[in-house]
């Protein structure tokens, strides 16, 4: 039996496009980020008080352009698993925990209405640059 690669399978092979491709955690929510920062003026709405919903109705909740819905109009992230733009799948699929979803999404954190530069610079501090230290993030500022 023959090993190949993903990148030689498909000059290979013809994979269609709706095969959730593998992306890890770390570059999911880099793809976020980069999607919010890219219109950054962009106004988002919140998710209203989802801390306070039982766990199954707060999986179910959504808005019409919310952070989780500029992910959901990636196709890349769509290619990768996400399959819609619930809290829920939200975070299963940036693998966030409530805690860590509910401070990126819900109005009581940023107020109704939100700019994408300023979800997306959340991100970034909390969950891509925080294993920098202050230092890394300071020289990355710089460089």
């Amino acid at each position: 039996m023959k090993h190949h690669g993903l990148d030689q399978l498909q000059t290979l092979a013809r994979i269609g496009q709706d095969y959730p491709q593998l992306m890890p955690r770390d570059k999911r929510l880099q793809r976020w980020v980069e999607l919010l920062e890219g219109d950054p003026s962009r106004v988002l709405s919140t998710l209203q008080e989802t801390e306070y919903q039982p766990a199954t109705v707060r999986a179910a909740i959504r808005c019409n352009n919310s952070a989780i819905s500029v992910a959901l109009s990636d196709p890349l992230l769509r290619a990768a698993g996400l399959e819609n733009d619930t809290y829920g799948e939200a975070k299963r699929f940036f693998e966030l925990s409530d805690r860590q979803l509910h401070r990126i999404v819900c109005s009581c954190h940023f107020g109704a209405i939100v700019s994408a530069a300023k979800v997306g610079r959340y991100i970034r501090a909390k969950h891509i640059d925080r294993g920098q230290g202050i230092w890394g993030r300071l020289r990355g500022i710089f460089a």
